[in-house]
């Protein structure tokens, strides 16, 4: 088992995993709409399938919403 952190808590996982795995793992609401940060680093989008975690990284989902001034 490895430790990684998502969105800052602790999350113990059995590895190999990649990031879609873990989307996936993690019931991500609207996951054509995410984006993902691995140690503070962007990951395409192409890449989900073949990226790989390793123990101690850190992923944020992330979700950029739109707005806009009155």
């Amino acid at each position: 088992m490895a430790t990684i952190t998502v969105n800052g808590k602790a999350q113990e996982i059995e590895l190999p995993v990649t990031v879609l795995e873990l989307i996936q793992k993690n019931d991500v609401k609207q996951p054509e709409m995410v984006s993902v940060q691995v140690n503070e680093q962007f990951v395409n989008r192409q890449d989900f399938p073949s990226h790989v975690l390793n123990d101690g990284d850190e992923v944020e989902f992330l979700y950029f919403m739109g707005g806009g001034s009155r």
